[in-house]
């Protein structure tokens, strides 16, 4: 493999298009972004007449703060100290007229939750990420804390399987030291090279310090269009 650094110019080239993306996302963001529907089955899922990007996690990796932080509206998730609250797959509809949406799906791994519930939460994301044809990507939240669980990789290769585009993004990147921080992310990048439908960069936020946030719009949006 040829790792032949780039010239100055492709380098500047490159640092034009990504400060461009961001900023284009960042206008995006910050016009309408509202609340579309709760679907507690597919049957009641909006039409498919836009790209979707969902967020999928473990119960309090920090989903809601995460949506919250990205479209800069404190209330459109709702966080909760209640693991497992979000049982449905819920739509919020970004742009005017709308340009893509977000769905914030059912929070995974949450050891007390009935078995029957979990049951039907893994049922519905499945089915959803099979059928859903304007699914662009799955953007799949990992505490940067924490690293991967075994729960994450039965996720992640649950996305292998249905053939769905995802990318890891680390949560919660102001809990930890910077050198901590970048020990997990290296180590989930290589992790994550094993796996055929994982998108390779990893991406580290963090919701409270606003950290990565602008990247992690830039990359909805790349994935929207894409």
């Amino acid at each position: 493999m040829n790792d032949v650094a780039p010239s100055p110019e492709d380098a500047l080239k490159a640092a034009k298009a990504t400060a461009y993306r961001i900023e284009t996302a960042r206008r995006l963001f910050a016009g309408p972004v509202e609340f579309r529907l709760s679907a507690p089955d597919l049957e009641f899922l909006p039409a498919p007449d836009v790209p979707e990007i969902a967020f999928a996690g473990r119960s309090n990796v920090g989903k809601s703060s995460l949506l919250n932080a990205l479209t800069g509206r404190q209330g459109l998730a709702r966080a909760s100290n209640t693991p497992g609250r979000t049982q449905e797959l819920n739509f919020f509809d970004v742009g005017e007229p709308r340009v893509f949406r977000l769905v914030d799906m059912p929070g995974y791994g949450y050891a007390e939750a009935p078995k029957d519930l979990v049951a039907r939460w893994k049922r519905l994301i499945w089915d959803y990420l099979r059928g859903r044809v304007v699914l662009k990507r799955v953007l799949v939240l990992i505490d940067a804390r924490h690293g991967l669980k075994p729960v994450d990789i039965e996720i992640m290769t649950m996305l292998d399987k249905a053939a769905v585009s995802y990318q890891i993004v680390l949560t919660k990147g102001d809990k930890i030291k910077p050198t901590a921080l970048a020990a997990t992310l290296a180590a989930v990048a290589a992790k994550t090279r094993t796996h055929v439908a994982a998108f390779p960069e990893v991406l580290a936020t963090s919701a409270e310090a606003g950290t990565g946030i602008p990247e992690l719009r830039a990359a909805v949006l790349a994935a929207a269009e894409g």
